[in-house]
């Protein structure tokens, strides 16, 4: 039995057919859920739900030609009526808080049990905040300690090229910039990321989702 008369209309985006047929199966065997679509990527997304005006649109992050939360802020830019549900594997600093800034109406991690899943689903069409125990968890931590000031591009571009193995040296090389450069870009990332040398800011970085996994 559903909780509600209205049936909610949903589009699923997510870059994995398998991921697709999975939640579409799953929704198609709830009278109070209607499919519309699915999407591939997010510009994909943004097309249909402009197109069919959807309640509720489950959103993956990761994805490719534009990723998800681009894809929100699309969204929520051309001021379309639906709620971005983001379901994905995700939960680091650097995936959480930007989808939520973005106007991501909840935030679940693909473990969601069904039925949790599905009460997310009808509290998202009406317009209410869900988010998985982890992420609320994650989000309350970011409330009682101050933001961290973020890195500016050009930090993360050495940081990356650390990651990868650069000396400095070869980040200057790489960056058009002089050595000293580079040194002080680094001792910048020290104190944001509070940590004492390469090793250390280079794990924070993956921690806090700065820097990409290997083969994402």
């Amino acid at each position: 039995m559903t909780e509600t008369t209205d049936r909610v209309t949903l589009l699923i985006a997510d870059d994995h057919p398998v991921v697709r047929d999975g939640l579409r199966g799953m929704f198609a065997g709830d009278p109070g859920f209607e499919v519309l679509a699915e999407a591939g990527d997010g510009a994909e997304a943004v097309a249909l739900a402009e197109r069919l005006d959807p309640d509720v649109v489950l959103m993956d992050l990761r994805m490719p030609r534009m990723d998800g939360l681009t894809a929100i802020g699309e969204i929520a830019a051309r001021g379309l009526r639906c709620r971005v549900l983001v379901l994905t594997t995700y939960d680091t600093d650097g995936d959480v808080l930007p989808a939520v800034k973005a106007g991501a109406t909840g935030y679940l991690l693909k473990d969601t049990a069904r039925e949790d899943l599905f009460r997310a689903v009808r509290s998202a069409a009406r317009g209410e905040s869900v988010l998985s125990p982890a992420v609320a968890t994650r989000l309350l931590g970011q409330v009682r300690t101050p933001e961290a000031e973020p890195l500016s591009p050009r930090e993360l571009e050495v940081l990356a090229l650390v990651a990868a193995g650069s000396t400095n040296r070869e980040a200057a090389v790489r960056l058009f910039i002089s050595e000293a450069t580079v040194k002080t870009h680094l001792l910048h990332v020290y104190a944001k990321l509070d940590v004492k040398d390469r090793a250390s800011a280079v794990a924070a970085a993956y921690r806090r989702g700065l820097l990409p996994l290997a083969g994402e």
